[in-house]
């Protein structure tokens, strides 16, 4: 019973946690960019932003939850606090902003101004209760809960729910006016609603018998365990790991706020979503396989692979604006992505040492999300600093993303080869880091 408990609770505490994120990620750039005119200025801050909080949450709530030897009531409670601010953002209307703020009434682009801000704050304080709840915690519990037996497994299926997510997002909001204040109203009322279930559900759910001892250590050491030179010469595969893992997020980042803007507003696809979705499924699918086969293959031999896909994916999409090729490098593209973070996932969490994964999941976080989304957003913006702008019919000004995006994200993946190389040199002088 307690193992088809903890294979329900990764089901639903991952899929939950990544649809919110992805109405976050992928989402809240297409808000802030129709309902307040966002420029690539705007929409990178608002990622870096929230990278930057992620992190520092992360860092101090995994401490924490580590030298509490506790992980289900910050999940639980997270989740429900979670929820409650993304109910805040259906307050984000132009018409509302303009009744609280005068100077908002005056002109478009002072409104526009405001909500923008607005957008910003409530994102880091909705990422403040996500990434307590989800990436400290769920992520340091499922270390917890699995082993080198079926790590794979689970991280393959952990890593195939963001492209479930984004299934699950694109598929219910299709009906949505993206340019209708009203219909992002009942979006976030309904994402804000899901996230508050589950969390109540995690109160029966989650099984805490393999929660971390207590630690004996200060808390200021707890949270600065990570960074310490001695701990970083103990387990060079981790930290190897963790600086391939920054380079891929980097590259993700380039295109992945601008990814909807660029089907929509560039391609034209507004039926992008009939067309995303088998890409989707087949993506996810490949990648719940994929995971098994890290359990057998070991890290490099799956992740080389993963990249190459990525970057043929990167390719296609670079060259071609033909709707089937489109979909052909959407689901390379896809695929390679969501591999990848199956392959990263798992061996992050072999090279953990044993009882310590609260405190390790802020230097996670911090390859994953606050490098990637400080540089990689900073790169796609330069990237598209000249790119082609359209009159709005209030008199302001939007860019239209293009695919030179793809074309970076695949420069910048690169000098992945050159980690890799290292730790293959590695390899060869103790075969049991392969």
């Amino acid at each position: 019973m307690k193992i088809k408990r903890f294979w329900i609770a990764l089901f639903v505490f991952s899929l939950i946690g990544q649809i919110a994120w992805v109405v976050e990620n992928m989402y809240f750039n297409v808000f802030i960019y129709h309902m307040f005119n966002a420029s690539q200025s705007d929409i990178a801050l608002m990622v870096q932003a929230s990278a930057v909080a992620a992190t520092l949450t992360t860092l101090f709530i995994g401490a924490a939850s580590d030298r509490l030897g506790k992980r289900k009531a910050f999940i639980t409670v997270g989740y429900l606090l979670w929820g409650i601010s993304i109910l805040c953002f259906a307050v984000l209307r132009v018409d509302w902003i303009a009744k609280l703020f005068p100077a908002a009434a005056q002109s478009a682009a002072k409104a526009a101004a405001i909500g923008v801000t607005l957008v910003i704050v409530f994102d880091c304080v909705m990422t403040f209760f996500g990434s307590s709840a989800n990436d400290a915690c769920f992520n340091a519990w499922l270390t917890d809960s699995t082993d080198e037996t079926n790590r794979g497994k689970a991280e393959g299926i952990n890593a195939m729910m963001p492209l479930m997510a984004i299934l699950v997002v694109f598929g219910g909001t299709m009906w949505i006016d993206k340019k209708n204040p009203a219909h992002w109203t009942i979006l976030f009322i309904a994402i804000g609603a899901i996230v508050l279930v589950s969390g109540a559900l995690g109160f029966f759910l989650i099984d805490e018998t393999a929660k971390p001892e207590p630690q004996p250590d200060g808390y200021l050491k707890t949270l600065f365990y990570g960074f310490r030179p001695r701990v970083m010469r103990e387990n060079p595969d981790l930290y190897l790991s963790l600086i391939c893992f920054t380079i891929f997020g980097i590259s993700i980042q380039v295109y992945m706020p601008y990814l909807i803007l660029y089907y929509t507003e560039a391609l034209h696809l507004d039926n992008y979503v009939l067309i995303m979705a088998p890409a989707i499924i087949l993506a996810a699918v490949a990648t719940a396989f994929y995971g098994r086969l890290y359990d057998k293959l070991g890290y490099r031999k799956t992740l080389i692979p993963a990249l190459l896909v990525l970057l043929l994916g990167y390719t296609v999409l670079f060259l071609f604006r033909h709707t089937a090729l489109v979909f052909l490098g959407s689901l390379l593209m896809m695929c390679g992505y969501l591999c990848g973070m199956a392959v990263f996932g798992a061996r992050i969490r072999d090279c953990t040492p044993i009882g310590m994964a609260g405190r390790f999941q802020g230097l996670r976080i911090i390859a994953q999300v606050l490098i990637p989304g400080v540089i990689g957003p900073e790169i796609g913006k330069l990237v598209l600093k000249g790119a082609e702008t359209i009159l709005n019919d209030d008199g302001t000004y939007s860019f239209i993303p293009n695919a030179n995006i793809f074309l970076w994200a695949g420069v910048v993946l690169l000098p992945i080869a050159i980690v890799i190389g290292i730790e293959l040199a590695r390899a060869r002088k103790n075969p049991k880091n392969a």
